[in-house]
């Protein structure tokens, strides 16, 4: 079986560590700003939401990342028209 094209870690944690690091802001924020006392009760909602919106970045850029890498392993092929051209400058 063919291996299929592979995202690159490398690319990933380029395009992620700005999120990343923003989210860690935003989890530092709704902790912090929990009263002493209720930090879970006050807090762990919004962390798991926003622990939801990253997962979903992180999955919706590793896929896209791969979708580009398999698309840059098929080089395009001529389009109708360059073919009519190509063939034109034979003759």
């Amino acid at each position: 079986m063919e291996q299929q094209p592979q995202l690159s870690v490398q690319d990933l944690l380029v395009q992620m560590r700005g999120p990343f690091e923003k989210l860690c802001g935003e989890v530092a924020a709704a902790v912090n700003q929990a009263q002493a006392g209720q930090v879970i009760n006050q807090s762990e909602e919004k962390v798991r939401d926003l622990l939801a919106d990253f997962r979903q970045a992180t999955f919706q850029a590793a896929l896209q990342l791969r979708l580009d890498a398999a698309q840059a392993a098929f080089p395009p092929s001529a389009s109708p028209a360059d073919a009519t051209s190509l063939a034109e400058q034979g003759t």
